[in-house]
């Protein structure tokens, strides 16, 4: 049996220089795979060392441990002991990629080894000589090239985790998974309406006291974006409907008081007009007396306000409106539609002037001034705005360009889902949401708006100290991720407001788990866990979504063919095959594929196979082919939280 060549020193080099010296992390991953190591504890301390610098975090050998060690890996890699000995067989970080070169060399040589052993077994198979040899030069071609790629990563659109409904709420997790099953669309669509929901039901009436005087409000902007036909409304009138039932009941409360105010603001109303008149009609012997009594009868017809009737949710609604309408609410409303609208409102269609403070203090809970140039103008201390939206694709592109929406922050405050299109994928005839669980969610959700609907003042929900030490864990490993040329450095608007909407999240959740009295209880290490797996959800979709809003076309188009390529699990395809699937509006011609599949090939996705003889008898050309890079296919990525630890 043939011995596979390897050579341990160079293996133990490359890595100790990886550890001794992170930057050199990037040089070696684009031409050092796992794979090429021979001894499988290089294998794993590699992928691991991989996994880390792809998070934006440190890869010094404590890190690298430490993640070893929570996978369960670090006993077979010799112990943390054997990290060390790797950087002390380093002669020099500085030699890492000429070390490296010497493990690809034989990793291509324990390939041709395996090769030759394939070869030969199909000589002696029985087939034909001439396939044989043909199969043979093939192999050959693609050993000396070093078999494919690294793959050269698109976008972070790829395997983007799937919504983790189980962290929320038992009662709100059952309604979103069996909406989702019932509509047939993805869960993120109902998880990111039912945060919208809870959002509403609590938003302006609760905040969260992380430390010192910070505090975070829990309201929350979320952006689901799906694909025409994908049911938004009927997830929506699923999700959203019943916050209806709970202003109505609210309105049923507010009614006999509201009677009460118009029918004593009318009572005042007529005695200082009778008062203004008597004063008016007086001699000047006792006009100073009725005008004084005019003022304060008309001072105290002033005073009575008649409460607005209770509204919880909005749907277009331009800032102005939205704007008197949190004053007349009591600092409290949700926007929520299945439609995206409402960015072309608030970018100007209107005005033709963009206005996005409403929207801006809405959610960061500063004081807004309404009706500045009234003399009723007056103030919101807290406004809390909640933005629901499900939006198409294109929306998301054009709200890139509009005037202030990125550099003035709007985007940076919103929670982006970017799903799988479910769309030719759907399950004919789905259950019917359980009538149990859509009632108890209804219940529920009407019992968390009216348990808060009377506090003027937002309950303050301090967290226990282990849950306060789960933020800092959290604040420490966003940190580097934000620095030039990390994780999240080409979002760190975004990134920066990441920790404060993991507390809201984690505000909400608490909320949810204790609807009657959670107002009085400290939030705890659990919600801010579960709270992080939803963070690290919303963290990978919004790298999608601001990678697609910066796409041009080319890109747009490549990764259309690699959504579809996954999705059909297609290892080879023929460019005439390829058009069938993915003709669109977007991609009209066999010609727009063509820059696409430039720039796939180029990253390492697919190899163009040389095209066959074209057939004696002339006719149609044959069809380019494409063969797909096996990794394409490899399972998801586990999503390990930052700073999560889900609790029993």
């Amino acid at each position: 049996m043939v011995q596979p060549t390897h050579d341990p020193a160079a293996e133990q080099a490359t890595i100790g220089a990886a550890l001794l010296a992170p930057a050199v992390v990037a040089e070696l991953a684009a031409v050092l795979a796992p794979a090429d190591f021979h001894q499988p504890q290089h294998t794993i301390v590699w992928e691991t060392i991989l996994a880390l610098h792809a998070a934006g975090e440190p890869t010094d050998p404590v890190t690298v441990a430490a993640r070893l060690s929570s996978a369960g890996e670090l006993g077979k890699v010799g112990g943390a002991p054997y990290l060390h000995t790797l950087m002390q067989a380093t002669p020099a970080a500085g030699n890492a990629a000429h070390h490296a070169g010497i493990v690809v060399d034989h990793a291509r040589r324990r390939h041709v080894v395996t090769l030759g052993a394939q070869l030969a077994d199909l000589a002696t198979s029985g087939a034909d000589v001439a396939d044989v040899v043909a199969a043979g030069r093939a192999m050959l071609d693609t050993a000396t090239a070093g078999g494919w790629p690294t793959l050269i990563p698109l976008g972070t659109g790829r395997h983007l985790p799937t919504f983790p409904a189980e962290v929320l709420p038992d009662w709100v997790a059952e309604m979103v998974y069996a909406v989702a099953e019932f509509t047939q669309t993805p869960v993120d669509a109902a998880g990111s309406i039912a945060l919208a929901a809870l959002s509403t039901a609590a938003g302006g009436r609760a905040e969260v006291e992380v430390r010192g005087s910070w505090r975070e409000p829990v309201n929350l902007f979320t952006v689901v974006v799906l694909p025409p036909g994908s049911r938004k409304s009927a997830v929506f009138a699923a999700m959203a409907g019943p916050l209806l039932a709970a202003e109505k009941r609210m309105v049923e409360l507010a009614k006999p008081a509201i009677v009460e105010a118009e029918l004593a603001a009318r009572v005042a109303g007529k005695a200082a007009e009778r008062a203004a008149n008597n004063a008016a009609n007086a001699d000047e012997s006792g006009r100073d007396t009725l005008l004084a009594e005019a003022t304060a009868a008309a001072m105290q017809a002033d005073a009575i306000t008649v409460p607005a009737l209770p509204q919880l949710v909005a749907d277009d609604v331009t800032s102005e409106t939205a704007a008197a309408m949190l004053a007349a609410q009591g600092g409290r409303l949700a926007v929520l539609s299945p439609e995206g609208g409402i960015f072309a409102t608030i970018a100007g269609r209107y005005s033709g002037t963009p206005n996005l403070e409403v929207f801006l203090k809405g959610h960061a809970g500063d004081m807004m001034r309404v009706g500045r140039l009234s003399r009723d103008a007056n103030h919101v201390d807290k406004p809390a705005l909640t933005l629901g939206l499900a939006v198409q694709p294109e929306v998301l592109r054009d709200i890139a360009g509009m005037p202030g929406f990125r550099g003035l922050g709007l985007l940076a405050r919103i929670l982006f889902a970017v799903p799988t299109n479910t769309v030719g994928w759907r399950t004919i005839g789905a259950a019917p949401i359980p009538a149990e669980v859509s009632a108890a969610y209804t219940a529920n959700l009407t019992t968390m708006v009216l348990t808060l609907a009377d506090w003027t003042d937002p309950a303050v929900l301090p967290l226990t100290a282990e849950a306060n030490e789960r933020v800092l864990e959290i604040e420490r490993t966003v940190e580097p991720r934000l620095r030039p040329g990390g994780a999240w450095g080409h979002i760190i608007d975004w990134g920066s407001k990441y920790t404060g909407a993991v507390v809201r999240m984690a505000g909400l959740i608490h909320l949810g788990d204790h609807l009657r009295d959670g107002w009085g209880r400290p939030i705890d290490a659990g919600a801010i866990d579960r709270a992080a797996l939803l963070g690290e959800y919303y963290a990978a979709h919004a790298l999608a979504a601001f990678d697609d809003m910066g796409a041009d076309n080319t890109t747009r188009n490549a990764q259309t063919i690699l959504g579809w390529i996954e999705r059909t699990g297609a290892t080879a395809f023929t460019k005439r095959d390829l058009y069938r699937a993915v003709k669109s509006a977007q991609i009209g011609t066999v010609a727009d594929l063509d820059p696409a599949l430039t720039l796939l090939d180029a990253h390492g996705y697919l190899r163009q196979l040389d095209p066959p003889a074209r057939s004696p008898k002339g006719g149609r050309p044959p069809s380019p082919s494409y063969l797909v890079h096996p990794e394409v296919h490899r399972p998801a990525a586990t999503v390990h939280p930052i700073g999560a630890r889900r609790t029993a």
